[in-house]
């Protein structure tokens, strides 16, 4: 069994704790009146002045009390296991090795409050307060008893004791001092302290009394000081006489004294016998410190022999050490420069032969690497300067340089035979009938067994690469120009088209239906889109494989597919080629090697641009119109390769755009100069037949459209539109009599063909209200000479009387020079007379000038509104001026001429 589990057995019940308290304090001058079993919850408070949870422990409350003359101190103590001392209150802690400790001890005078807990509904939870804590932080602890029995006879004893010992009693907060009263009553035969304490005490709880309290106690009873008086009797002291006392004290002093001096005088032969002993010891002390004298000095030129022997043997054993080390340097040093002969043959005269590569990159790598144990830090800068490491370092700068010549000149030579080859082999390019696709998948894979000798040629003499590059760039340029141009021609030649004379106008009517269908499926823009469709990817591929297989240190080149289809995608390229262990893909972006790069590409695919322009120049001539479709898929491509570090294959796309748009704005201009050729002053009537030719070319145009070559369609638009409007300004002009009607009649037309497709084009909807409002603007001018041709008498003497009528009032009118009634009367009869005859003269006036019979009806409602406005509007004004003169025909009367009237 643990001493854990002995303790607990031992402090099983009250009796065995009672007991296990009184043999803790058995060697003290306490004695225990008390002890009970609680539980203590304490709560810190923290900075922010929140309270943390509570810790509730096992202790022991024990009350102690202990006598110092007269009075009795009471101690409250506390144990772990906890124990409450009364006298002092002591606090004990439980370990294994002990069954208890004193934890805490509190001095009864000090305890000046009991609080009962409010959150405990059992009543057995209470904080005692002392009033010399009260400058501590922490939170005051709380004692929670078992039972209500526990705590009413901890306090009934602790206020019975400070009644009696302390003077006072603590205060009672929170708890039933009567109902304590009537229990310490019922249970004073329990109490350690005798007899009952009263309900008035309780109730005194906290009153100070300033009296001094006599404590009244029988320490011994009668009988026993009878006793102690009669044992007294019996010694003779004398004390009550003091010189007699005095007295006799300095002759038992004298006495004491004699006696003294005569063991002295009796131990005198012995004294004599020690200091002979004392002689000798010391003389013997003298002859060891002599001897001990003569060593030292030995055993000092002893250790300094020893010291000198020991040095000599270390110096010899690190020249050992040295000399060993020396040896061992000198063997790793022979070895680093020991040139493996069969190395320096395949170096200096071993073939570059297919099958013979890994000899000689293997070769490679060892050169390498011993060229680079030659510098610092991998060579000890103390050996640079050593005669036999020079001139290692100058053989093995020979072997690179005639391994770099010869290899140089190998590859030259292999890269002009392998183009040379494929040249020579009519089966690689297109032919007549049969259009074929380049396929490098061959060339490829052979360059590929040489990637790993260009990798450390590049290491062992970087400048080397440059003439590589270069014989490279240019061998291959001839093999793509021709397999360029003859898939180009070979492509025009197999595609069936219909011939074009090139007007703007053959352009619009000869293809009017190849786009109906909302997409251009022509041979000629299919041409192109098939040309950029197998070149571009293979451009882009073989300026991934250039740059990686010619080690430039830039991130891969090949963006994300866009603008062709996946299956022309060529399955053997490298995009970033794995040498020396590493990958591309990991190299960061140079600045310089990118440059280098660019310009190597430029040299790679230079001349390839004019086989594209062949294409774009003979898909113009025969329809310039499929340049909108031609730029769409232009953009696509070049949206797409944006993120192509090699700028060439980006910079072939923008070129070609602006070849596309140079061709379509020259048909634009061609339109414009046509459009233009109206103007030459001739009297021109109806509508201009450019005005049908632009709806259907703008038709086209919009089925050609893709995503990205709106704005270039919108540009011939706004040129076009704009020459039409200002031409049709100019011929308007050159009859005063018609401009109004031929600008209504065009406008009209205009807006009539561009109804549908201003819906959905924006530039169109701003040119379509723009002639809408030129069409009401001409159309309002044509409608007042029309009115004006018949009744401009009649409505300018309106005018005049209103522009009288801001000076003089109404009445005053008719008295004024020229708009008498006699005036009036005779403008009416002249303007008014045959008025039905005269209306439909008008309408066979309006009929005669429009050739567009189907703007006539609205042009006749336009005037019958108009007309019926001011002839209202004279009304009114006659009425006003001329009361006594009515109009006749009256404005309703007017109406109902217009509703008879039958053309």
């Amino acid at each position: 069994m643990s001493t854990m589990q002995q303790q607990q057995q031992q402090l099983g019940d009250d009796g065995d704790l009672q007991g296990s308290v009184e043999a803790f304090f058995a060697n003290t001058d306490s004695t225990v009146l008390m002890a009970f079993r609680v539980a203590k919850s304490q709560a810190s408070w923290s900075v922010a002045g929140r309270r943390t949870r509570l810790t509730t422990k096992p202790r022991i409350l024990v009350v102690t009390v202990s006598v110092l003359g007269a009075y009795l101190r009471c101690w409250l103590s506390i144990a772990v296991v906890y124990i409450f001392c009364v006298f002092p209150v002591h606090l004990f802690r439980n370990f294994c090795g002990n069954l208890m400790q004193l934890a805490k001890l509190y001095k009864l005078k000090h305890l000046n409050k009991v609080e009962a807990v409010s959150s405990d509904n059992t009543g057995c939870s209470f904080v005692m307060g002392f009033d010399n804590l009260k400058n501590q932080r922490v939170a005051p602890p709380q004692w929670n008893m078992r039972t209500l029995d526990d705590r009413n006879r901890l306090l009934t004893g602790i206020l019975k004791l400070c009644k009696e010992n302390v003077g006072r009693i603590p205060k009672i907060i929170g708890m039933d001092v009567v109902e304590m009263a009537l229990w310490a009553q019922a249970n004073a035969k329990s109490l350690p302290i005798g007899g009952p304490v009263s309900t008035d005490a309780i109730e005194a709880g906290g009153e100070e009394k300033d009296a001094k309290v006599t404590v009244e106690r029988e320490l011994v009873s009668k009988a026993e000081e009878d006793d102690m008086e009669a044992l007294l009797g019996t010694y003779v002291m004398g004390i009550d006489e003091a010189e007699a006392f005095s007295e006799r004290l300095k002759r038992e002093l004298t006495a004491l004294e004699a006696a003294n001096v005569h063991a002295i005088l009796e131990s005198e032969p012995l004294v004599e016998e020690v200091l002979l002993q004392l002689d000798a010891a010391q003389s013997s002390v003298d002859d060891m410190d002599e001897w001990l004298g003569i060593f030292n000095v030995k055993l000092r030129h002893m250790r300094e022999d020893i010291e000198s022997i020991e040095a000599r043997n270390n110096m010899l054993e690190m020249q050992a050490q040295n000399n060993g080390a020396l040896v061992q340097e000198m063997d790793t040093l022979l070895e680093r420069l020991r040139v493996p002969p069969e190395y320096a043959a395949i170096l200096t005269g071993g073939t570059f032969e297919e099958a013979r590569m890994p000899q000689n990159v293997e070769a490679c790598d060892w050169l390498a690497g011993a060229l680079h144990g030659l510098e610092p830090p991998f060579l000890d800068a103390n050996y640079a300067t050593m005669r036999a490491v020079k001139d290692k370092r100058a053989e093995l700068e020979k072997l690179k340089a005639t391994f770099v010549r010869r290899a140089s000149d190998f590859l030259r030579s292999y890269f002009s035979n392998l183009v040379d080859f494929m040249i020579s082999d009519k089966s690689y390019f297109s032919q007549r009938g049969q259009l074929k696709r380049p396929d490098h998948a061959d060339l490829r894979f052979k360059c590929r067994t040489y990637a790993r000798m260009l990798q450390h040629l590049k290491t062992l003499d970087r400048n080397s690469l440059d003439p590589l590059r270069k014989a490279y760039c240019h061998s291959l340029n001839l093999l793509l120009r021709r397999e360029a141009r003859e898939f180009a021609n070979e492509l025009r030649a197999s595609t069936k088209v219909l011939k074009s004379t090139g007007a703007w106008l053959d352009s619009t009517q000869g293809g009017a239906t190849q786009g109906a269908g909302g997409g251009d499926n022509s041979p000629v823009s299919e041409a192109y889109a098939k040309m950029l469709r197998i070149f571009i990817p293979l451009l882009v591929d073989e300026s991934s494989f250039f740059a990686s297989f010619m080690c430039f240190e830039v991130l891969p080149l090949n963006p994300p597919s866009a603008g062709g289809d996946d299956d022309d995608k060529d399955d053997d390229d490298i995009s970033a080629m794995e040498m020396d262990g590493t990958d591309i893909k990991s190299s960061e972006q140079n600045p310089a090697e990118l440059e280098s790069l660019n310009q190597s590409l430029q040299e790679l695919l230079e001349g390839i641009q004019e086989d594209f322009y062949a294409v774009v120049d003979w898909a113009y001539k025969i329809d310039p119109l499929r340049c909108i479709s031609m730029q769409g898929v232009t953009e696509r491509y070049l949206s797409g390769h944006k993120a192509d570090a090699a700028g060439f294959v980006r910079r072939l796309l923008a070129d070609l755009q602006s070849r596309i748009s140079f061709q379509f704005n020259r048909f634009v201009d061609e339109a414009k100069f046509q459009i233009e050729r109206h103007d030459r002053n001739v009297k021109q009537m109806g509508v201009l037949s450019y005005i049908p030719i632009f709806a259907s070319l703008a038709g086209r145009m919009e089925n050609l459209i893709q995503e990205n070559s709106r704005d270039m369609v919108d540009q011939a638009y706004m040129k076009l539109v704009g020459t039409m409007f200002t031409v049709l300004e100019r011929i308007a002009q050159v009859d005063p009599k018609y401009v109004d009607v031929l600008l209504l009649e065009n406008y009209a037309a205009f807006q009539n063909s561009m109804f549908d497709l201003a819906n959905v084009v924006p530039t169109l909807a701003r040119f379509y209200q723009q002639a809408s409002e030129a069409y009401e603007q001409a159309c309002t001018r044509y409608i007042n000479s029309v009115i004006n041709y018949q009744f401009e008498k009649l409505f300018q003497f309106a005018q005049r009387v209103e522009n009288l009528l801001y000076t003089i009032s109404p009445e005053e009118v008719p008295f004024q020079l020229g708009f008498s009634k006699m005036d009036l009367r005779k403008i009416l009869k002249t303007s008014l007379a045959g008025v039905e005859k005269v209306l439909q003269g008008l309408y066979k006036r309006m009929q005669k000038h429009l050739t567009s019979e189907e703007l006539l009806p609205s042009l006749w409602e336009k005037f019958k509104e108009d007309f019926l406005d001011k002839y209202e509007s004279l009304e009114a004004l006659l009425m006003k001026c001329y009361p006594n003169e009515a109009l006749s025909p009256s404005s309703l009367e007017m109406k109902e001429i217009f509703k008879a009237l039958v053309f």
